[in-house]
């Protein structure tokens, strides 16, 4: 859970700042290594969050050879942790997919859906819960006088649940399956964790909310570093949510200084490109709806543009076709900066799966998130809060372009602009955030209900606060964003000047 520091946060710092270093210290030999990390990582002879120590450095060992990029090693291979690493320096090696890993032996093979009687139960004379069971799983021990209940018969319909006054009765379901909107999880022979590769849209929920820290990303700090270190000219583009991600006296200023610090070129604002995309969406809702198509759903987010596509490949012409706020912003980089390097750096596990396409990785070099960039700084020992402020940290962009990061703010945007530029249109709005409500809202649209409006999807709560790659609380990440948005030059995407450069970028 974002805001809450668990042992799984605190093992994912310690790998992503230990491959960092790595990285800046190119006099150690990699494959020594990395082979060393997972004892210093996890130091004694006891383990400190599982039995065994062992299985904890094994784990913390995976770990390591995603955050280089690499994949998992298989159970077949008995392969020792630095196999291949050469690997890491190849972009390839990181685009091969799966991009989202379930490491196996550190899965817990949590039972997929059960309904549990919990010591809570009263021995009730009215065990209403036997009564409402449609299939008799539910009876009364004998012995105890408590309800008991057979899993055999049970279908898991929760009615015993609702029924005990006591809430004595609970329905457990797997955390990362109950997590993922698309049902891309299902159990393995082993009854542990397996992510359809068809059906995950690369959200990272199952991620964030596994327990047990069974589920990592691939990253490219190792990459990103090397491409700095090599003299190329690495320019950052920082995602809207970044305001209050690296600590609450964190401003743009001092984030674009520490930055600077670490070898970056210079320090963009994704709400540039966020106001790009919403004047593209605008004139492009204007013409096609209801002309060409019903509705018009907002691309920004990939897991929830990937989702409607694949579960809904009729009403796919239906996703707005206007490049991403990413893209634009990177497009934007490069036009000005002909040799740069890009890397995203932001809230989401799904944009590196949108950097994997081969039309976009010509625009965006490398994806970061806003944990993996923490651990950078705490390997460089860069004191981000204390840094001098930079005075050139904030871009000319509005207020609509950083409020993209929160659930409602691309909509916004829109109908912002739509209602200056066609005052006589009238525009209405449905979203949705967390890819299990964006796959109603899709159902409804696909039905008729939508027709003439503009949807806004986004598969993480609260929208892009909500990340896999953020750290803080989501209503907290909100207010920060929306106070920094507010004190922004220009109300509406289309009156910045960044707007002029358009036409360029979308040739």
């Amino acid at each position: 859970m974002r805001g809450i520091e668990t042992r799984i946060q605190e093992i994912r710092h310690r790998v992503f700042r230990e491959v960092a270093r790595m990285a800046y210290h190119t006099e150690w030999p990699i494959d020594k290594r990395i082979e060393e990390l997972p004892y210093k990582i996890v130091p004694g002879e006891v383990g400190n969050y599982r039995q065994d120590v062992f299985l904890e450095r094994a784990i913390v060992g995976e770990r390591l050879r995603l955050a280089m990029g690499l994949p998992c090693r298989t159970a077949a291979e008995h392969a020792p942790l630095s196999a291949n690493i050469e690997a890491a320096d190849k972009p390839e090696t990181y685009y091969t997919p799966p991009l989202i890993n379930v490491i196996k032996f550190a899965c817990n093979a949590c039972p997929e859906k059960r309904v549990m009687v919990t010591e809570g139960c009263q021995r009730c004379l009215a065990h209403p819960c036997v009564e409402v069971c449609p299939t008799k799983a539910v009876s009364i021990d004998s012995n105890t006088g408590r309800s008991i209940i057979d899993q055999e018969k049970c279908i898991k319909c929760g009615q015993c649940v609702n029924a005990c006054s006591y809430n004595a009765i609970i329905k457990q379901e797997r955390p990362c399956a109950a997590a993922c909107g698309v049902d891309a999880i299902r159990s393995d022979e082993h009854g542990r964790a397996h992510i359809d590769p068809e059906k995950c849209v690369s959200c990272g929920q199952c991620l964030v909310n596994c327990p047990f820290g069974a589920i990592a990303d691939k990253s490219q700090i190792f990459q990103v570093i090397r491409a700095i270190q090599s003299g190329e000219r690495v320019y950052a583009a920082v995602a809207p949510a970044f305001v209050g991600q690296f600590g609450s006296k964190v401003t743009p200023g001092k984030l674009r200084a520490a930055m600077k610090q670490l070898g970056f070129a210079d320090v963009f604002e994704v709400a540039i490109g966020a106001d790009l995309c919403t004047v593209q969406e605008a004139e492009d809702f204007i013409k096609e709806v209801p002309a060409e198509i019903p509705f018009m759903a907002t691309s920004c987010c990939p897991a929830w543009a990937s989702m409607a596509k694949k579960l809904f490949p009729e009403q796919a012409k239906c996703i707005s076709m206007a490049l991403t706020p990413m893209v634009l912003t990177a497009r934007l980089i490069k036009h000005q900066h002909p040799n740069a390097k890009v890397v995203f750096i932001g809230p989401c596990a799904a944009k590196k799966l949108e950097a994997m396409r081969k039309s976009v990785r010509s625009e965006v070099d490398f994806v970061l998130t806003y944990e993996e960039m923490d651990g950078i700084f705490d390997a460089k020992h860069v004191d981000i809060e204390n840094i001098a402020e930079d005075p050139y940290g904030v871009n000319d962009a509005s207020t609509d372009g950083r409020n993209f990061a929160v659930s409602g703010g691309v909509a916004t945007a829109v109908v912002n602009v739509i209602k200056e530029r066609y005052p006589d249109r009238e525009i209405k709005v449905e979203k949705a955030e967390g890819l299990r409500d964006c796959k109603k809202l899709m159902t409804l649209a696909k039905a008729g209900k939508y027709n003439g409006y503009l949807l806004e999807g986004m598969a993480c709560p609260g929208g892009c606060i909500g990340g896999a790659g953020t750290m803080q609380a989501i209503k907290k990440s909100q207010v920060a964003v929306n106070q920094y948005a507010a004190k922004a030059g220009h109300k509406k995407a289309d009156e910045t000047h960044y707007v002029e450069e358009l036409n360029k970028l979308v040739e």
